[in-house]
């Protein structure tokens, strides 16, 4: 059986990645901060092979530990998906420094910190997947959006750079660039009817992991159909 680690994994994007992958047959392990919300989502996934834990990206020793655990358990992860993520808006003078840490610690070094772990042993059966889930705003900057922008730029920048260095070694590496998403990630409100649905990203998920064995989707950007009326 094919296995992921899925990080941020209990809500939005990341949990419907993690159904997708159990309802199609995979050995699911994902983590998050919280742990009752990682005892509920083990609860409703209960008939299929989903284990979560405790695990925040910014902090290399818990990372090592998650990966660890997998690895005894399972010997081998075929596929990283790496999702977990926070958004502060604010004016460039009004984030505070914490805010800033905060936000590109989670989104980019966390990142980084799977990456490094989960690398060389992909790189030593010489095949796996790495999918890193970006955001338009790794391209399009918006009002507010300094540090939310800054740490997604920074994503793109290393996954693809990832990519180059991985290749070589029968690893994929892929980044998914979703634009507006119907969740509560940066708690906006009113209508969303308009936006893409969560299961919409995990479906490009699904398409990558699918993709054939010569072939390298590295980057996949999806934006709403409708238009904001």
């Amino acid at each position: 059986m094919k296995v992921t680690i899925v990080t941020g994994g209990t809500r939005g994007i990341g949990r419907s990645i993690v159904e997708k992958l159990a309802q199609e047959g995979w050995v699911v392990y994902f983590c998050a901060r919280n742990r009752e919300k990682i005892s509920d989502l083990e609860g409703i996934l209960e008939e299929y092979k989903v284990k979560g834990y405790v695990c925040d990206v910014r902090n290399w020793e818990e990372v090592d530990s998650f990966v660890d655990k997998v690895l005894k358990a399972e010997g081998k992860i075929d596929l990283l998906v790496n999702n977990a993520g926070i958004g502060v808006r604010g004016e460039i003078d009004e984030i505070s420094l914490d805010d800033w840490h905060s936000v590109i610690e989670t989104n980019l070094t966390g990142v980084f910190h799977f990456i490094k772990k989960v690398a060389p042993y992909m790189k030593e059966r010489r095949k796996g997947m790495i999918i890193n889930i970006g955001s338009l705003a790794s391209k399009n900057v918006f009002p507010g959006g300094s540090v939310y922008c800054a740490s997604k730029f920074g994503l793109l920048g290393l996954s693809e750079a990832a990519m180059l260095d991985l290749r070589p070694y029968g690893i994929k590496v892929a980044t998914v660039l979703p634009g507006s998403v119907a969740t509560d990630f940066f708690r906006s409100g009113g209508d969303q009817s308009w936006k893409i649905r969560p299961q919409d990203i995990a479906e490009a998920v699904w398409y990558i992991v699918n993709s054939s064995d010569r072939a390298l989707p590295s980057r996949i950007e999806i934006r709403p159909l409708q238009i904001k009326s």
